[in-house]
Formats: structure tokens, C-alpha cells, sequence
């Protein structure tokens, strides 16, 4: 089984939190998430829109784009406003031959507003969740069909946060929206990652491999912090340096033969982590984890001409 490993620029840029970022271009950021090992980037607020600017980066780095968040608001707005604000993104994606676009709802969602407890999160009734997985469903179906999957990620602070809620999600949504199964998000909201994996593997498209720091998930006051906040306290890290069992996580993926790219997403301060040598900690667990599982971690960066 093969598999790719990738990262998400939000360890170098955090786009909510302007404090969690660190001063670096582009280029900088590619250049060090590659020597650490990684192959695969998702993009950023510092990535050219313009595939004709994007692709020599790309190139110069040695890696590939692999994948991207689209802020969706299909549970507010309807379908058409989304296709609308997708279709430059399914463009530029294809042609940078990116695997999928990962649609993150932000409609109602507080995750980025640091006003607003971890307990005031939005929640959908049963007739309000089977309408909107059905609506996620047909927009989903209709990116395909332009040539470029989503995949659906669960959210801490969002309408589908909780494990119950991505159970209703999965079960009243079709195949035509794809899971992005992330373990630091699924696990921060109390949820149980290998019964996810089992639940849902048919589905799952994209892994984002996010750890966390359990001991300061636990201290949260739920009825007066954030989700800004718990990150700048540092809730989240990469494999290797915090709560989760990733050996058992990844051997759970190859055993449902899962292959394709597992992303460490892991935003927390830079002066306090350095997204160097994070990206080293976390490449240096994922391959131990994957070659204990059977699998073989692609090298090759920029597709050779």
C-alpha cells in the first residue's frame, strides 16, 4: 500500500489568529516542510491563485499541492453562491492536478471568533441536518462532476463538530461528498477516532493526521473559551508530541486499504514550536507508524516532466 505524506501550511501562517504566524514566504515554508521529508503542501493564504505563478514555486520546492480549504456556507446560503466562489478553486486545482478540494462549513460556525465559548458551537435539529448532508451531497456530486472531489471536514465550533454529528452527517449524506477524517479534531470533541475510521472508511478521501495535547483540552472551560483560544494554548501538535496513538490510528486506515495522502495540520505558536523542527518530530513518527502498517511512503515531490 502506498501513501503520501503532506503538510498544511497553518503551522507557518495561522489565517484566524495573525499572533500564530511566522514570517516567512512561501518558498520558505515549502523549503522546510520538504527537507523534513513531506512531499505535499496545502495551500495557503501566501499561494498564487494564478497556476502559471503556483506551478513553478511547486516545482523549484520539490512538492506537490495537496488539497486546500474552501469556506463553505451551504447550511446558510444556497447552492449556486457556493458554486459561484468554488468554481476558480475547482479551476486552478485541476490545473495544478490537485486530489481535492477539503470544504470546511463556516456558516454559523464560531471557530474563527474568539468571543464566542466552545459551548455556544451551533447545532443543527434532525430535519435541519437531513437537509443540509443532502444539500452538501448534490454540491459535492456537482464539483466532481467539474472534475475536482470534495472532502468534507468535521470541525471543531461547526455544525458537524461531535461524532454523533458526523454520524447523522455521514448517515443522511450520499457518496458524492467524500470524508475528511481529521484524528485532532474528531478527538478534541470528545469523539472516538478508530470507531470513526470503522464507521466511515468507505468515504474517507483525505487524513488530516493532527495531534493533540490532551492535558490542556481537559482544562478548557468550555462555558468561557474559545476555540482561538485553546489553539494559542496550544491544543493541537503534530504526531509524535502529543495525546494520540497513531500507530493504532494508521494501522486502522491500512487495514480498511486506505491509500493516499495523510496531511499533518497542526497550528500552535511558532516561537514556542518551531514549524521546522515540528515538521521533523511529526515526519519522523508518521514513518515510523506507516512502515509498521505495511505501507510505503511515496518520495517523489514535483511530478517529473
Amino acid at each position: 500500500m502506498k501513501a503520501k505524506l503532506g503538510m498544511s501550511p497553518i503551522a507557518w501562517w495561522n489565517d484566524d489568529l495573525a499572533e500564530l504566524s511566522d514570517d516567512v514566504s512561501l518558498e520558505e515554508c515549502l523549503r522546510q516542510s520538504r527537507s523534513a521529508g513531506f512531499t505535499g503542501m496545502e495551500m495557503g493564504r501566501r499561494f498564487p491563485n494564478d497556476p502559471e505563478v503556483m506551478l513553478p514555486i511547486l516545482r523549484e520546492a520539490d512538492v506537490t499541492l495537496c488539497g486546500g480549504w474552501f469556506s463553505g456556507t451551504l447550511v446558510d446560503e444556497d447552492i449556486a453562491a457556493n458554486k459561484d466562489r468554488i468554481r476558480p478553486m475547482i479551476n486552478l486545482f485541476k490545473a495544478v492536478d490537485a486530489p481535492c478540494i477539503v470544504y470546511g462549513e463556516v456558516g454559523r460556525s464560531i471557530q474563527g471568533d474568539r468571543s464566542k465559548p466552545l459551548a455556544t458551537k451551533p447545532k443543527l435539529a434532525d430535519d435541519e441536518m437531513k437537509a443540509y448532508a443532502k444539500k452538501v451531497t448534490e454540491f459535492g456530486e456537482w464539483c466532481a462532476g467539474q472534475g475536482m472531489p470534495l472532502s468534507y471536514h468535521h470541525h471543531m465550533a461547526a455544525v458537524v463538530e461531535t461524532e454523533p454529528e458526523l454520524d447523522a452527517f455521514m448517515k443522511h449524506s450520499g457518496a458524492g461528498i467524500p470524508l475528511l477524517l481529521d484524528a485532532g479534531h474528531l478527538a478534541f470533541a470528545g469523539g472516538d477516532v478508530l470507531r470513526a475510521i470503522d464507521n466511515h472508511h468507505k468515504r474517507i478521501n483525505h487524513v488530516h493526521v493532527k495531534d493533540v495535547r490532551m492535558e490542556v483540552i481537559e482544562k478548557l472551560d468550555r462555558t468561557k473559551q474559545s476555540f482561538l483560544d485553546a489553539v494559542a494554548l496550544g491544543a493541537f501538535t503534530v504526531p509524535g508530541d502529543g495525546s494520540l496513538d497513531f500507530g493504532s490510528i494508521v494501522k486502522k486506515f491500512a487495514d480498511y486499504g486506505y491509500e493516499g495522502w495523510f496531511v499533518v495540520e497542526a497550528e500552535q505558536d511558532p516561537r514556542k514550536n518551531p514549524p521546522l523542527r515540528m515538521a521533523q518530530v511529526g515526519y519522523k513518527e508518521l514513518m515510523r507508524v506507516m512502515t509498521a502498517a505495511g505501507y510505503t511512503v511515496e518520495t517523489q515531490g514535483f511530478p517529473n516532466a
